[in-house]
């Protein structure tokens, strides 16, 4: 439980460092990854729409910079409290890059945890590395 404490915090706290000024909808992601290490990001949005960047986009890269490969657990803050702020398509994909079925995502809000789901009931039957051995 302390870890995903922690994990709750840093996404909660990663919303304070979005751009987003078109949207007005700050997110924040945190990830555990396999060496025991948080890393977060949050979304950048852009004027031209399609190239603003996903929390969890920036999360995973700022994990891979730093060198992990694995998702242990992630947690992504946005929203209000009334709708759940889930990883989007495109997320969900790059997070399974790296992460199993299994592997817990924890929804929140800017209050705390909302929700928890698997990768594999938010992206079943996905296509993943393994698909290419």
């Amino acid at each position: 439980m302390q870890d995903d404490n922690a994990l709750i915090k840093a996404a909660i706290s990663a919303r304070h460092a979005a751009y987003a000024p078109y949207s007005n909808f700050p997110v924040g992601a945190a990830i555990l990854d396999e060496k025991g290490r948080i890393h977060h990001g949050q979304n950048v949005e852009n004027a031209a729409y399609p190239n603003g960047i996903c929390a969890e986009t920036s999360a995973i890269a700022m994990m891979i910079q730093q060198g992990g490969t694995r998702i242990v657990k992630i947690a992504v803050s946005g929203g209000d409290g009334e709708l759940l702020c889930t990883p989007c398509g495109g997320c969900r994909q790059r997070i399974r890059e790296f992460a199993s079925q299994d592997t817990p995502i924890l929804i929140c809000d800017a209050n705390g945890l909302q929700d928890r789901f698997t990768l594999g009931q938010l992206l079943p039957h996905s296509f993943g590395p393994e698909n290419l051995d």
